[in-house]
């Protein structure tokens, strides 16, 4: 009996690949401001639109972390709103 792939850890990796290129687009935001290369009312938008990406994807990895570990489908999982997710945080 050949064991099936495990396809909820792949979409947590592909999660995890997101959350990691957007902390690396947080960084290049930084180091554009310092060069002086956009204006800190540009760099400050953009930070929280990621801040914002970043919040639901962190919050969809503890979704489909809770449901596994529930025995439930993570892929039953889903994105929340920036509204919803920022309530959970507060």
């Amino acid at each position: 009996m050949t064991q099936q792939p495990d396809l909820g850890a792949e979409a947590d990796r592909r999660i995890l690949e997101r959350i990691s290129d957007m902390v690396a687009a947080e960084r290049d935001l930084r180091a554009l401001l310092a060069d002086g290369r956009i204006d800190a009312d540009t760099e400050r938008q953009r930070l929280r639109d990621i801040e914002q990406q970043l919040d639901q994807s962190w919050d969809l990895l503890r979704q489909r972390r809770a449901r596994k570990e529930a025995g439930e489908d993570p892929n039953l999982a889903s994105v929340r709103s920036v509204e919803e997710v920022e309530q959970y945080e507060s």
